[in-house]
């Protein structure tokens, strides 16, 4: 396998953020009541994690070591503030659903932690790649925990009835500790699946 390859399907499989390195756990608690809150709050991070990637991998030899960190963390505001404007600006409802924790992104390891290791090492088409695969990862992930708590707590997924209203549905999965369950599961599952 070649290393863009590699580099592009390590976050979706092999080291996934979510089911396999357990990071970024805040958000993944905090916004998958539902697959469309879990699929924003995936994107908007792949956005952020893409193009901070390519960012510190153009400057990380012009950026001193001893300013290293707080670089990276300006570099990754300046884009968390421009997901966060044009989703306040564009998509209004999902901005509100998500509240909080598109400013938080900032703070997420994920992108603090690829910033590290990866961007600061690798030119910036690799970085890029990893930033995609390690963004469809995490986007899959959240959509994933997201539609399985929607499911099971309102009999819904993306809006559309699965389970007709009157039918009795698991409240406990939309609940922070439904949250907990599910994701114990899908990791369980997720490591069967790679040792497979």
């Amino acid at each position: 396998m070649s290393k863009s390859v590699e580099n592009l399907t390590r976050g979706i499989f092999k080291e996934n953020p979510i089911f396999v390195m357990l990071l970024g756990m805040c958000p993944t608690l905090g916004v998958t009541t539902s697959a469309i809150n879990g699929m924003g709050m995936g994107l908007a991070t792949s956005f952020v994690l893409i193009l901070s990637n390519i960012a510190i991998s153009a400057i990380k030899n012009i950026v001193p070591d001893k300013v290293r960190i707080p670089c990276f963390i300006v570099v990754i505001a300046s884009f968390v503030t421009i997901v966060d404007l044009s989703m306040a600006a564009y998509l209004q409802p999902l901005h509100e659903k998500l509240g909080l924790f598109i400013p938080l992104i900032v703070v997420n390891c994920i992108i603090l932690g690829r910033a590290e290791a990866f961007a600061c090492k690798n030119n910036m088409f690799q970085s890029m790649l990893d930033g995609i695969g390690m963004g469809l990862g995490f986007t899959m992930s959240l959509t994933i925990l997201g539609g399985v708590r929607e499911v099971l707590g309102s009999g819904a997924i993306f809006g559309y009835h699965l389970i007709p209203e009157h039918a009795h549905t698991m409240l406990l999965f939309v609940m922070p500790p439904g949250a907990f369950l599910a994701l114990g599961y899908l990791v369980v599952l997720a490591n069967k699946m790679r040792k497979a």
